[in-house]
This record gives C-alpha cells, structure tokens and sequence, in this order.
C-alpha cells in the first residue's frame, strides 16, 4: 500500500538531501504528497526546461528525479526494479544529450554519429544505484567521427570525450549529474580517454584480462553511436561469452572477489562498518555468484547472458544451473541489499555503501527505512549477510593440497596407497606430462593445472575397474589435446566430473576418443540436467536453431555440431552412469531429427535465396532405418530418402531459377553436405541415401507421384521390406500426411506373401555371407541377433498384413499380442537392442567387452551381473534364432 505521509515524515525526519529537494521542488512535492507518482515523473523529466544550458538542465532534472524516485520508493510505490531502471535510463538520457552538446559546441554543421557511449557496470545492467557514478568505455570511429582539417579523429575523440564528462561531472551551483569513472577501458594509464573501435576490438580479442571478461557482461550501448556501440559488442561477444568454458577467466573473478575481502577487511566483520557492496556476504558476492555460472554457462545458452543479476539468478534456475531456493534467497538479499544501500545514500547523496559506525548515524539509516533502530536493521540484515557468504564460499573450494611427489620413489608409495597395484603405468605417464613433451602441457600454466589435478584425477583412475586401460587412454586423450589448461581447471573446479572421467576412460573408448578431439565436451556434464533425457524434437530444434544477431548459415552449420555433440556425449555419458540404453537410442534419435529439421530449414532459407520457390512444391524426407525406427545408437548413421511435392516439370521463382527436379535434387544434396560434411566443428552424420528409388543410380530427389509408381511397379522386395520402418520427419503437415499415404498404400497392397517370405530368406542368406558377424557378440549380425529379428518382424508384418509400424518393438508387441510371434521375443529384443547400443560405446568392433566394463554393460542390459547376461544373451539369440529358422525352413527351397 502507498503511503505518501508516512515517506514525507521519514525524510523530514533522517533525509537532510531529500528534505531539500522537496523544498526546491515545491510543486513536485505537491504531486507526491498526493499520490500522483507518475505526474511527479513527468514533472521531474521537464525540470530542466528553463535552464540557460544542457549542462543546468541536467543538473536540475537530476535532482528532481532524485526526489521522484527517493519518494516512491519510501512510499512502496516503486520496488527495486523500478528505482534503478528509472535512474539508469536518465543517466543514458544525459549521455545522450551532454554528448550532443559537446559535438555541437565543437562541429555545429556535421552529423554526430561514430562516437559511442558503452554503459558497464550497473549502469550497463540498468540496476544504477541511487547515488553513482557511471564506468563509461567510449569508442569512436575515425572514419566517420567530425573533426576538423586541424586535428586528427583521436584528438577531436579525446575532446568531445573531455566536454562530455565535464558537462556531467563539473559542479556547479546546481550540484553535478553523474561523477564519470572512466578507468575500466584498456590500459588507462597510458591509453587516451577515447578509444578507436577496431583497436578496441583487437584488444579484447587477444590482450584482455579475465576481470574484463566479466564486466562485459553487463555492458550495452548507451549514447551517441549505438548502431558502433553495437558493432563493438557483436566483435568481442567471443571474448565474453565463450563457446569452451575460460576457468581462467573463473579463476580471475573469484580472485578478485578474494582481494576484495582482503582489501575491505575492516568492513567483512557484520556489524556498524560493514560494507554492504564489498563485504563478506554483501552485493558484490551476489553479483559475482550469478557472473560465474553466467560464464560458465553462457557462452552455449545466450538466455543466461542477462546483465541484471536478478534477471540473471532467475535464467540460471530456470535453466536448473542453480537450485530454485538458492536464487530465491540470493535474490530476496540482493532486494535488501541494494534497498538498504540506496538508504544510506538518501540520507546526504553520498556514494556510500558501509553502515555507519556511529549508533546515532546508524538508528537514522534504520528509522529512513522504518525501522526502530540500528539494531532492528542489523537483525533484519544479518542472517541474509551470513547466508550469502556460506554460499558464496562453495564457488571457492578448497583446494586439494596433497600435491604428487616429484621423487619417483614417494610418487610410487604414495600411487600404492591410492590403490595401483602396478604404479609402472601411471609412473611412465605422469613423467611424461610432467616433461612437457605433449602439445598442450608446454606451457607452464597447463602444467601447474595438471599438478592442481593430479592428486584427485589418480586417486579416481586408482579406483576405476582398469586402472591401466583408463590412464592410458588419457595419455591418449591428452596428446590429442590442443590446449589443456582449461581442461585440467574444470576438473580441478568440479571434482564429480573427475568420478565420471574415470568411468568414460575406463569403460567408453568412443567417448574418450571424442573427448581427445573436443575437451570442452565435459562442459555439459556440469550440472546435473545434462543427465536428463533430451526434450521433444521442437523443443531441441529451436536450441539448435538459436542464433545470434551477426551469425550466418556457415556458423549454424558449427552451432548445430558443437550442440549435437554435446547431446550425443551426454547421453553416452548417462548409459556409463547406468542410465538405460533404449531411452538413450531414443533420445540419440530425438537429435537426430532436431538436427535433420533445423539444417534442412536453414539450408532452404538459403536456397531460396538465390533461387527462389518452386511453386506448388516442397521438400519432404522420409526416415527409414533405425532413424525411422526411433531408436540410434552413439554411431548411427541417417537413412533418408528426399521426396518433393508438385509438378515435376515446374520452374521456381527466383534470380537463378531452376527447373523442379533440378532444384529439389541440388537442394537434397545441400541438405546432405549440411548434415554430413566436416566444418570446423567437427563431423555430424554419415548420410546414407541409397534406400532411395533405384539406389545410388536413382535420383536422390524425386517427386511424390515417382515415389508412388516407382513403390507400386519397380520396388524390389528388400526395399518394401524397408519401408516398414519409414516416417516423414520433415514437411508440412500436409507433405508428411501424403507421404505417410503413399507408404501405407505400398505396405498394404496385395502380394504374394510366400514369394516375399521367400525372398526374404534368400537376402538375409546373402547378407550372412558377403557380410558374416565379427563373432558372438556382433548382436547386429550374429545368427539369432537383430537382423534376424528385423527380418522376422517385416515378413511376419506382410504375412499377416499388420503391426506396420516403424517402432520395431511397438510392431513385435502387436504381432505377439495377435498370436503371430512367441512372447519371449520381446526381452529378446529389449536386451539385444540395449546391448546393441551400449556395445557401441564399449566395444565398438563388436568384440567381447573388455573384462573390466563387463559388469557395466551387464546393468545396462537389466541384469545384475556378467554371468547373467551370458545366459539371457544365449537365450534370447536361441528365441530369435528358432523363431527365424522356423521361416528360413519353410522356403528353404530358395535359400
């Protein structure tokens, strides 16, 4: 509720500064004593109008917004939000007009534009305190900045520059507006007060410290130029919001806040003294807490990139990067903090952030806030403060100080007492990281954070099922490396990772190979949501598709595989944690398909751009395969067969146009390189096209009305066969409808059922001979594995002319459930396909698993030990196997 007489009376009473604006301003008072906030607003904006220049202008419109927004916040008509975004928004309203002022004194005639104002700091964030300074960066262009024949564009920067702050700064007998800081560029001790853009740019993208870093997250552009401001801020985005996570960058923020406490001592004790901004436990930590996930995370979600630290806290739970109870209090203290800060500085307008030392000076504080006394204040602080601080604390761990000797013979003892039973292995290694031979531990710093991490990393490896195998695929891994230190500092950073590296090292030769090729992989295993079940495809697709403003087609093509690896290495990461394999094939397909629909739309988009429409067509694709199925592995490749709609014989609408069949097929092989091709990045997908009509010698594009006379009059049975997996997963509505249509009418048509079944046994007698198993444990192509199950399931959809449905087990469960097909091939089929998957990340020649893994892959089967599986392994190949001979017999003739 507003309570206007209760404001008034509190700032007669404890604020001398806000009584006096009160009295200068008497028909703004007037306004407030009524209630009318925003005539009061609007009043305090035209304070200025009378003045004699912009320099009084300011001032005065400075001081009746002062009054306005001390006032209704007193009153509880304004929370937090409101004051500082009020007060922000004035101090870009001044910039604006003292900048113009400063360029007309000097160029009258010429356009302003190439100097630009960056807000940083709260001012940037939109969170200005009551009483602050403002840290401007200012940036100009000197190609386009005025100037005139007698000076160069960085004299006239430097000038306009110095008049700006001046007109805000000078005091005079209206006060001053904004006190301008302007020591957070580069270098300010020997760099001029203006900086050229592109110098800028080259400095923060090759000499900048970590600390600048973190200030940018909160910088925008203010004043004067934004479309240069914006044009800088779009350059260094690299620099700020990093794709592979900076612990360095981590490493200077915490720092930072470390010298602080040390600096502030006198202000950590809570109590009088205490610094609210700077203290233990105070403003500064709140703000440092949200900017340390903000770097950690942000660089791969632009949602956690907000510069105001509410904003920020909530994003972070949103996204489950932090609990939902630890930003409620963080965010309910930094509501009391900067409350209780823009109190102290009510009471003179002084930029003080410390609680009076005096008890008299600290009752009045609390009495402005409505509060008896300075001990009801420091009560009502003081669990906020303490609660703060303990959080805080966890972003410093300690770190683990049981450093590895350096003398071989203690190194051997003590890699003995971690649990090696051979230390010769890890011995060999650890000297030949310490000898700085490999690529990414020649410098020193990524040796330091080696020698940080090696304690905790053995004491891990020591545990692991295979010691040697998993040390020695680090080595690998290692050597693979580009650079390490970030690496080594994570790990250090996130001990529960070092757990989970032992296990992929140990267990997971495919996810160690991967992470020698992109360290940054194990960034996504931070929080614990990487390790729940992707979203729905749209869901994903719209991830996927997020981009930045200045981004083009060739940086979504490295997004995407930068994104699905970190999708696909996380749910590999979650079958070694013991998740269950089948709902990670369906989660490898969920990103298959978010991947197929995001490149396909973009590579269209750009298509379309040269070439325009083809009227009446569209292009669709159909999933067949385990893509069509629902259910990948870690190394699937895509089977898909592009299809378009309308008149083969049209021509699209753009500069370059192009006959139908013509666009479709160079539009389908785009969307090929998109999926398939190498970048930067990485690799994506194998695509595989050849289930297409007439395979590699077909088209790969052809019309709808193709597809279906081709299906009815050409198709060979192997190709029906493998239209009961397909499904459109990408065209309208529509196009998937009549696609789908197409597929139904094929797979129900009259046929000669024995012939198929005959058929049938002759292709899978082919396959065992040009393409026979690796051995027992090829569950794909050993006799009584999942090719036979495959076979059996489609001869068993024709016969009966049911259960066609790509899901293989949705399609074996109807034909079971109808009588057709015994009931033990559904375990048999949940455990060779969970083998099927595991085994690809495990033992990806589909040998036997190593000794080591075998109890892991056993728990991913279901079963709780190695000896378990061996028999439900016999037992289901011997289903499956009896089950498909059974038909293999009855047109054994053609076989």
């Amino acid at each position: 509720m507003i309570d206007p007489v209760g404001a008034e009376a509190r700032i007669r009473r404890h604020s001398p500064f806000l009584s006096r604006q009160m009295d200068r301003f008497g028909a703004i008072a007037g306004l407030l004593r009524a209630g009318d906030l925003e005539a009061a607003l609007k009043a305090a904006h035209r304070a200025g109008e009378a003045a004699d220049s912009v320099a009084q202008s300011l001032r005065r419109r400075r001081f009746a917004l002062a009054l306005v927004t001390g006032f209704a916040d007193l009153a509880g008509a304004w929370d937090l939000d409101r004051v500082t975004r009020t007060l922000s928004d004035f101090a870009d309203q001044a910039l604006d007009e003292a900048l113009a002022a400063a360029m007309a004194e000097r160029y009258p005639d010429a356009e302003h534009r190439g100097f630009a104002v960056l807000a940083l700091g709260k001012h940037g964030s939109r969170e200005l305190n009551y009483s602050s300074d403002i840290d401007p960066i200012l940036l100009y262009d000197p190609r386009v900045l005025p100037h005139n024949s007698r000076e160069e564009p960085a004299e006239a920067a430097v000038r306009i520059g110095r008049r700006m702050s001046e007109l805000l700064t000078a005091p005079d007998g209206d006060g001053y507006v904004f006190r301008v800081d302007l020591r957070l560029r580069p270098s300010p001790e020997a760099t001029p007060i203006a900086l050229p853009v592109e110098a800028a740019i080259g400095y923060y993208e090759s000499s900048a410290l970590g600390w600048e870093q973190a200030a940018f997250i909160r910088a925008r552009a203010a004043a004067g130029d934004r479309e240069l401001g914006d044009y800088f801020l779009r350059a260094i985005r690299p620099f700020v919001w990093r794709r592979n996570l900076d612990f360095g960058a981590i490493d200077a923020i915490t720092d930072i806040s470390r010298r602080i406490r040390d600096h502030y001592a006198q202000g950590q004790a809570f109590g009088p003294s205490y610094d609210l901004k700077r203290g233990r436990g105070g403003i500064r930590e709140v703000e440092f807490f949200a900017q340390v996930h903000q770097l950690i995370h942000g660089g791969r979600d632009p949602a956690l990139r907000s510069g105001a630290t509410r904003e920020a806290l909530g994003a972070l739970a949103a996204a489950g990067l932090i609990q939902g109870e630890v930003a409620d209090r963080l965010d309910a203290a930094y509501v009391l903090f900067r409350t209780i800060e823009h109190r102290l500085q009510m009471v003179e307008d002084l930029q003080t952030h410390s609680l009076p030392a005096q008890q008299p000076a600290l009752d009045n504080v609390a009495g402005l806030h409505g509060l008896a006394d300075g001990d009801a204040l420091l009560d009502l602080l003081r669990p906020h403060v303490e609660w703060v601080g303990r959080n805080y604390d966890r972003l410093t761990p300690e770190q683990d100080r049981d450093a590895l000797s350096h003398d071989e013979d203690k190194l051997r003892d003590q890699l003995l007492a971690m649990g090696f039973d051979d230390p010769a292995a890890p011995l060999a290694r650890i000297a030949g990281w310490r000898a700085g031979k490999m690529r990414a531990l020649r410098n020193a710093p990524a040796r330091e954070a080696l020698e940080d991490l090696l304690p905790g990393l053995m004491r891990e490896l020591a545990r692991s099922p295979d010691p040697d195998r998993a040390i020695n695929r680090l080595d690998d891994m290692i050597g693979r490396l580009p650079s390490a230190i970030n690496f080594f500092k994570l790990l250090a950073a996130r001990p529960a990772l070092v757990s989970l590296l032992g296990e992929i090292l140990s267990h997971a030769p495919t996810l160690a190979e991967a992470l020698g090729r992109r360290a940054e992989l194990i960034d996504g295993l931070i929080d614990a949501s990487a390790f729940d079940p992707p979203p729905p495809v749209a869901e994903l697709a719209d991830q996927f598709s997020m981009l930045e403003q200045g981004d083009d087609y060739q940086t979504l093509l490295d997004r995407v595989r930068q994104k699905v690896g970190d999708r696909r290495f996380a749910l590999g990461a979650q079958i070694v944690r013991g998740g269950d394999p089948l709902e990670a094939g369906r989660g490898y397909c969920r990103v298959a398909e978010a991947a197929v629909e995001t490149l396909a739309r973009a590579t269209i988009s750009e298509f379309e751009a040269t070439h325009g429409r083809v009227p009446g067509g569209e292009l669709a694709i159909l999933a067949l395969g385990r893509l069509g199925g629902g259910v990948l592995t870690h190394a699937s490749d895509l089977d898909v067969v592009f299809l378009f709609t309308g008149d083969f014989a049209a021509e699209s609408d753009g500069a370059s146009p192009l006959g139908a069949t013509r666009y479709f097929n160079r539009l389908a092989q785009r969307i090929t390189n998109a999926l398939s091709v190498h970048t930067a990045s990485g690799p994506l997908y194998e695509v595989d096209t050849r289930l297409r009509p007439s395979g590699a010698q077909g088209l790969l594009a052809v019309s709808f009305d193709s597809f279906a006379r081709y299906q009815r009059e050409g198709a060979w049975t192997w190709e029906h066969l493998a239209l009961t997996r397909a499904r459109p997963i990408f065209g309208s509505p529509d196009a998937r409808a009549a696609l789908q249509a197409i597929v139904d009418e094929t797979l129900h048509a009259p046929r000669d059922v024995d012939a198929l079944a005959a058929q049938a046994v002759s292709m899978r007698g082919e396959i065992a001979k040009h393409k026979p198993p690796a051995g027992e444990w090829d569950v794909k192509l050993a006799p009584g594995g999942l090719v036979d199950l495959e076979f059996l399931i489609h001869v068993s959809q024709f016969r009966h002319g049911m259960a066609f449905t790509p899901d293989l087990k949705a399609a074996l469960e109807q034909l079971v459930a109808a009588g057709h097909l015994p009931a033990d091939l559904i375990p048999a089929h949940d455990l060779v396909t969970r083998y099927l998957i595991v085994s690809r990340l495990v033992s990806p020649k589909s040998t036997e698993p190593p000794e080591a893994s075998r109890e892991l892959v056993a728990r991913a089967c279901g079963l709780p030990h190695w000896t378990a599986l061996l028999e439900s392994y016999g037992r289901a190949r011997q289903s499956i196997g009896q089950a498909w001979q059974a038909v293999a017999a009855a047109h054994g003739e053609t076989t």
